[in-house]
C-alpha cells in the first residue's frame, strides 16, 4: 500500500510538471506575440526613415536616429493639441464613470419599479443608433459644435461599463446598505459614502477603458472641431500628419518625403506610423500599471453575479 502510494504521487507530481510546463511555454509564446509588434514599432521608429524601407527591421534599429520624434514633436500645434487630449481624458473619464456609477446604482435598485424597462432602453442603444447624419444634426441643435464639451457629453453614458459596474454592486452584501439606509443616509449619501468606495475595482476597469477611447479618439474632432486649432487633439494632429506624409509619398517618384526644407528630415509613411504609435501608447501605459490590479479584480467580479 505504501509503495502503490508513493507511485501515485509521483505520477501526479510528473503530471502536474508537464502541465506546467506547457502552460508556462505557452504563455511565453502569447507574450512574444504580444510584445513583438510594439518592440518592432520603437524599432522602425528609432530607424533611419530612408534605410527602413529596405525592410528587415525587427528588434533592433539598424541606423540610429531621432529624426522621425523631432519631426512630429517640431509641429507647432503638437503640444497644445496633447493638452487639450489630457484635459478631455481627465475631465471625460472622470465625468463619465460618476455618472455611469449613478446610474448603475440606480438600475441595481430593486425597488426601482422602471429598472428593467430602463435597462432595456438603454441595451437597446447598444445594438441600433440614428446614424451618423442624425447624430451630427443632434450635436449642431445641441450648440456643442465648436465646442470642448462635444468631448465629453455626448460618450457620458457607457451601457457596457454600467453594466459592469451595476453587476459590481448587486453582488455587495445588501446588509452594507441597509445599514447605511438605518443611520439615516439617503440614496445620494449611500452611494458616495458606501457604494462608490465599495466599488473602486469595478470603477478602475471602467476608467480603463473610458481613459482609452477618450485619449485615442479622433475622429470626433474630425466632425466637429476640424476648423478649430484650439480644440484639436494630440490623435487627430498625428493624423494630419501621417496623411500629409502619405499624401507626399504617393505623389512624388520616391517613397521617401522630405519633411521640412530647412531641417532636411527625411521621414516616411512607415516611420511616421511607427513613431506615432509608440507616442499615442506610452501615456496609457503608462498609467495601465496603477490600474491593473483593480483591472483584473473589476472584470472578474463585475462578470460575475453574487
Amino acid at each position: 500500500m505504501p509503495k502503490a502510494k508513493s507511485s501515485r504521487l509521483r505520477n501526479s507530481s510528473a503530471g502536474d510538471r508537464a502541465f506546467d510546463a506547457i502552460n508556462i511555454t505557452f504563455m511565453i509564446c502569447l507574450m512574444i506575440v504580444t510584445i513583438y509588434p510594439f518592440i518592432n514599432m520603437i524599432a522602425v521608429s528609432l530607424n533611419n526613415a530612408n534605410d527602413a524601407i529596405r525592410g528587415g527591421i525587427y528588434l533592433w534599429p539598424r541606423e540610429w536616429t531621432l529624426d522621425n520624434y523631432k519631426y512630429i514633436f517640431g509641429e507647432s500645434d503638437i503640444y497644445h493639441a496633447t493638452l487639450i487630449s489630457a484635459l478631455r481624458t481627465i475631465i471625460g473619464t472622470i465625468v463619465s464613470v460618476f455618472c455611469t456609477a449613478m446610474l448603475a446604482y440606480t438600475l441595481s435598485r430593486q425597488e426601482f419599479v422602471l429598472r428593467k424597462f430602463v435597462t432595456m432602453f438603454f441595451v437597446f442603444t447598444m445594438y441600433f443608433s440614428g446614424g451618423l447624419i442624425p447624430g451630427y444634426l443632434l450635436i449642431r441643435d445641441l450648440g456643442l459644435i465648436g465646442s470642448f464639451w462635444v468631448y465629453i457629453i455626448p460618450g457620458i453614458i457607457g451601457v457596457f461599463n454600467m453594466i459592469v459596474i451595476r453587476s459590481f454592486i448587486e453582488g455587495l452584501p445588501e446588509g452594507i446598505l441597509e445599514s447605511a439606509r438605518i443611520d439615516g443616509a439617503g440614496e445620494f449619501t449611500t452611494f458616495i459614502r458606501v457604494v462608490l468606495p465599495l466599488t473602486i475595482p469595478a470603477m478602475a476597469t471602467v476608467s480603463l477603458f473610458v481613459a482609452v477611447g477618450q485619449w485615442n479618439s479622433w475622429f470626433d474632432v474630425f466632425l466637429y472641431n476640424s476648423s478649430n486649432k484650439e480644440l484639436s487633439t494630440l490623435q487627430y494632429e498625428l493624423m494630419k500628419i501621417l496623411q500629409t506624409s502619405t499624401t507626399a509619398a504617393t505623389s512624388s517618384a520616391s517613397d521617401v518625403y522630405q519633411a521640412a526644407e530647412n531641417s532636411g528630415v527625411a521621414v516616411t509613411p512607415t516611420s511616421i506610423r511607427a513613431t506615432m504609435t509608440i507616442i499615442a501608447s506610452v501615456p496609457i501605459l503608462m498609467v495601465y500599471p496603477f490600474l491593473q490590479k483593480y483591472f483584473v479584480q473589476g472584470m472578474t467580479i463585475g462578470g460575475v453575479k453574487g
